[in-house]
């Protein structure tokens, strides 16, 4: 029998930018409520700097605890030199989610054209906590959570998500 509630992760989201604070962060602030609203638990929200030493340090401690399913990330995907996240986060990785960045271009493609192709969107495995890398428009935080992250991270979601490799089976 399919459940019909869904099974809530715990996920931290961590904007990556020089120039944003608590005030200014949309992004950051949008992926938080999306995941509270999708009835998940938010552990941690922060903003670091474009840097990779400030992006590992924080990012470690996280995929280090169990507590920490999900990590989301804003901003720094980008082609200026400042933009590190994937740099950061890429080795990290024990298994790269191919797809999610295919399918984010992809889509993105539809509401901004070929300007798509300058976003380095990412995801991938470490451990047992998956992590997706967004660009830091507000635009592309909606378009990652509604149309790719929102149905992976909801274990009603079929044929297959992220939240039995999270959590192991029901």
């Amino acid at each position: 029998m399919a459940t019909t509630t869904i099974r809530p992760l715990s996920i931290s989201v961590i904007t990556v930018s020089d120039t944003r604070n608590a005030e200014t962060d949309h992004s950051g602030h949008y992926l938080a409520e999306a995941v509270k609203t999708a009835g998940h638990n938010l552990f941690e929200k922060v903003i670091v700097k474009d840097n990779v030493s400030a992006i590992r340090a924080k990012i470690r401690p996280w995929i280090s605890n169990s507590s920490v399913n999900a990590i989301i990330t804003t901003g720094g995907t980008g082609f200026y030199p400042r933009d590190v996240t994937p740099k950061a986060i890429s080795p990290l990785l024990d298994k790269p989610i191919e797809g999610f960045g295919e399918l984010f271009r992809a889509i993105s493609y539809q509401e901004i054209g070929t300007s798509t192709i300058q976003s380095r969107a990412f995801g991938g495995m470490v451990k047992n906590t998956v992590i997706f890398c967004l660009p830091g428009s507000h635009n592309a935080c909606i378009t990652g959570w509604e149309h790719i992250i929102s149905e992976q991270l909801d274990s009603r979601s079929k044929p297959c998500n992220f939240v039995e490799y999270l959590l192991g089976p029901e």
